[in-house]
C-alpha cells in the first residue's frame, strides 16, 4: 500500500524545518482550553503510578524469574480524620497490594471478569487491566482515570527467535541485514523489579507528604544491595513538591554491557481503548484525547545527567494511529501504522539525514504493527510553537517550565499518506517524556525530574479518552 508496508519505520530527523504549508494550521480564534487529564499537573493527592515492561517488540516473551508479570501498580489514597483536633493520624489505603503485583502468567484474579491466561503477553495486558480496576477514580466528571505510566522497554534483540512479528505479520525466521544487540540466547529478558510502597513522610515543618518508587536492573544475576556495579539499573520515585502541590516524578535509566540500549518515559496513556505503540486495550491518565491543531502541553523538565552521547532524550514523544489510507486504525496489525512525532533535547544528537527526504531505517519489529518515527531537533522554526530554540536549551544545568502548543506543531509535520488520499485527523493517545539510551558502548547514566504535566484541549471538545480502534482479544466487550 506504500512505504510504510515495506519497511516499518521511517526516522525524519530535523535540524531545520521540513514542514507542510504552515499557514494552513494558524488559528485566529482565541480558544479556553482545560485539562484532559485526571491529574491536571500533576497536583491530585491520590498516588496513581503504573509500571509495565516490554521487550523489543512491546511484548513480554517470558517472565523474569521470581518476579510477578511486569505490570505493577501503586496506587493509594491518603485517609485523614473528617474533624481537626482528633488525636487520629493521616493513613495511607494501598488499592493495589502485593499479592497483585505478584500474580503471574496462569495466576487466578481475585475478580472473576478478567482471564488468567498462561500466555505471558496476554496475562501482562490482563493484569494491567486488573491493577487499573483497582486504581481507578471516578470524580466530578463522568468520566474515569487511572494511573500516570511508567514504560520500561528493552532493545536487545535476538534474531534466532521468532518472538516479534516482522510489520505485523508472524514469520517464521528473520531476516534482515540489521544488526542488533543481544549477547545470547535470553537477551530479550524482563528485568527484576522491587518496589517501595508509597508511605507518608514528613518534613521540618511536619507536612506529610507520600513518597514511594520502583527499581530494578536487567542483569538477572545482578544483586542491588550490594550496589549497582556494572550493571544495568533504572529508577523511578515520586513524592510531592510542596510548594507547588505537584508530584515531582526522578527517573534514572543506566545502561551496561549486556543491555546497552534500554529506554525509560513517564507516560500519559488514553483512559480507554490502545495507546501509541500498542494494538490492545489500555488504561492511563487521558480523558480526552488530543487532535492537531489544538492542544498544548505544560510540564517542567530538569535534566540532572544526559546519558552520553546517544541518549534520545524526548522532551516530548507523541504517539497515535491512522493507516496509510488516512483513516483511522482499527485494529488490522497488517494495515495499521503507529505514528510518533518526537523533540530530541540533547544537544550531542546530530542530524542523520538529508533534510530534503524521510530516511528508511528498516526496522520492521520493534512494534507490533507498521511505525512511522519523525524526530525533531531545537530549531528557531519550532520555537515559535514553544519549542527548544537551540543546543542546550532545557539540557542539563536549564531546567525549564514549557508550554508547548504541539497541536501547532504536530500539523506541520511530514506524516506518509498514500497518494490521493484524504489527509488523517490526527488524533494522539499517548504523550511521554523520557529517554531512549541508544546502544551505548559503555554503561551510561541518563537522571532527571518530570514535574507539573498537563494536557490542555479546547473547552467543549469532543473526543472522549477512548481510542477505539480495538478488535484484539483484550477489547472483546470492553470498549
Amino acid at each position: 500500500m506504500g512505504l510504510l508496508n515495506s519497511a516499518c519505520v521511517v526516522l525524519v530527523l530535523f535540524g531545520l524545518p521540513f514542514v507542510l504549508n504552515s499557514g494552513e494550521y494558524v488559528s485566529t480564534v482565541s480558544e479556553e482550553y482545560l485539562s484532559a487529564l485526571g491529574d491536571p499537573g500533576m497536583k491530585n493527592p491520590y498516588v496513581r503510578v503504573a509500571l509495565e515492561a516490554w521487550n523489543f517488540c512491546n511484548e513480554v516473551g517470558t517472565e523474569a524469574p521470581n518476579m510477578g508479570s511486569p505490570s505493577l501498580a501503586d496506587c493509594a489514597d491518603r485517609n485523614c480524620p473528617l474533624i481537626t483536633g482528633l488525636n487520629g493520624k493521616c493513613v495511607i489505603h494501598h488499592r493495589v497490594n502485593e499479592s497483585d503485583n505478584n500474580l503471574r502468567a496462569g495466576d487466578k484474579f481475585p475478580a472473576m471478569d478478567f482471564k488468567p491466561y498462561t500466555n505471558p503477553d496476554l496475562y501482562a495486558v490482563e493484569k494491567g487491566l486488573y491493577l487499573a480496576s483497582l486504581c481507578e477514580v471516578h470524580d466530578n466528571s463522568s468520566d474515569p482515570w487511572q494511573f500516570w505510566t511508567i514504560m520500561l522497554k528493552n532493545g536487545n534483540f535476538d534474531k534466532n527467535t521468532t518472538l516479534c512479528p516482522e510489520n505485523g505479520k508472524q514469520v517464521s525466521r528473520i531476516v534482515t541485514h540489521r544488526n542488533f544487540p543481544c549477547f545470547g540466547e535470553g537477551c530479550m529478558n524482563q528485568p527484576l523489579v522491587y518496589h517501595n510502597y508509597s508511605r507518608f513522610v514528613s518534613n521540618a515543618n511536619q507536612m506529610l507528604s507520600a513518597v514511594g518508587g520502583f527499581y530494578g536492573t536487567y542483569d538477572l544475576d545482578a544483586n542491588l544491595s550490594k550496589g549497582i556495579g556494572q550493571n544495568s539499573y533504572f529508577s523511578v520515585s515520586w513524592q510531592k513538591n510542596l510548594s507547588t502541590g505537584s508530584w515531582i516524578f526522578s527517573q534514572r535509566l543506566t545502561t551496561s554491557s549486556k543491555y546497552p540500549w534500554l529506554m525509560l518515559y513517564l507516560r500519559s496513556d488514553a483512559t480507554k481503548g490502545p495507546n501509541g505503540g500498542y494494538h490492545y486495550d489500555g488504561r492511563g491518565m487521558m480523558k480526552k484525547l488530543p487532535v492537531s491543531p489544538n492542544f498544548k502541553v505544560r510540564l517542567r523538565l530538569d535534566v540532572k545527567r544526559g546519558g552520553g552521547a546517544n541518549s534520545q532524550f524526548y522532551l516530548l514523544d507523541i504517539g497515535g494511529c491512522w493507516k496509510n489510507n488516512g483513516k483511522p486504525c482499527d485494529g488490522n496489525v497488517l494495515t495499521d501504522v503507529t505514528r510518533y512525532s518526537e523533540m530530541i533535547i540533547n544537544p550531542a544528537t546530530t542530524k542523520l539525514v538529508p533534510l530534503e527526504k524521510p530516511y528508511d531505517i528498516r526496522d520492521p519489529y520493534s512494534n507490533p504493527q507498521a511505525q512511522e518515527l519523525v524526530q525533531i531537533l531545537p530549531h528557531p522554526e519550532w520555537a515559535v510553537h514553544g519549542y527548544p530554540e537551540k543546543k542546550g536549551d532545557g539540557w542539563v544545568g536549564n531546567p525549564r517550565t514549557w508550554e508547548l502548543d504541539v497541536g501547532a506543531l504536530s500539523s506541520r509535520l511530514y506524516s506518509y499518506q498514500d497518494p490521493g488520499t484524504e489527509p488523517a485527523t490526527r488524533v494522539w493517545s499517548s504523550i511521554n517524556v523520557g529517554t531512549e539510551i541508544y546502544i551505548s558502548r559503555a554503561g551510561e547514566t541518563a537522571e532527571w525530574t518530570a514535574s507539573e504535566f498537563d494536557v490542555l484541549v479546547p473547552e467543549g471538545v469532543e473526543v472522549d479518552g477512548s481510542s477505539s480502534y480495538c478488535n484484539h482479544p483484550f477489547c472483546n466487550g470492553r470498549n
